[in-house]
């Protein structure tokens, strides 16, 4: 009796489950960086939507304060996703979590001036429709923040090079 193969083998699957598990590391560079960007940005959407649709709908909140409840939750998710699973690497990171959590915050509200004012004004000014501002502006925010987050905010901790311990005084000459 012949032993029988894997059943996942090298199968569409396999190869899915091979690629997800090395998005995952901080081997992935770059690449494994945008697709967990794009996915805790899923995840929050997904989280805010949820919260503040029940808080409204379900417990009976006024949707005002379910919103902002929402948002809180939301940006709560958020960050500690960049931290956690978005900006993996090695090293430490090179700020202290109440640094990042300043910038964070400061990059947020600036999101959210930046969007209010563009849809405010840009659409008149244009000619175009609010919904086409936002949509752009989005993108705009969006690739901004992931250089932002990535070079600014969750950076890896420098690594300094440690001397040879072959080197000598006499070496050294």
């Amino acid at each position: 009796m012949q032993p029988r193969e894997d059943p996942i083998g090298s199968s569409p699957v396999r190869r899915a489950a091979e690629l997800a598990g090395s998005l995952r590391g901080p081997e992935s560079g770059v690449v494994g960086q945008g697709v967990r960007f794009a996915l805790a940005g899923g995840v929050v959407t997904v989280v805010y939507l949820v919260t503040t649709t029940v808080l409204a709908e379900v417990v009976g909140l006024p949707f005002q304060l379910a919103l902002a409840l929402g948002f809180t939750i939301a940006i709560l998710v958020h960050f500690t996703l960049q931290r956690a699973f978005v900006w993996v690497h090695h090293e430490e990171f090179a700020l202290p979590i109440h640094h990042q959590v300043g910038r964070y915050l400061l990059v947020a509200g600036a999101q959210y001036g930046l969007t209010a004012a563009s849809t405010a004004l840009l659409p008149p000014l244009l000619g175009v429709p609010v919904e086409a501002v936002y949509l752009v502006t989005v993108v705009v925010l969006v690739t901004s923040n992931f250089l932002i987050f990535r070079l600014g905010i969750f950076h890896a901790q420098k690594s300094v090079p440690v001397p040879s311990a072959d080197v000598g005084p006499a070496d050294e000459q």
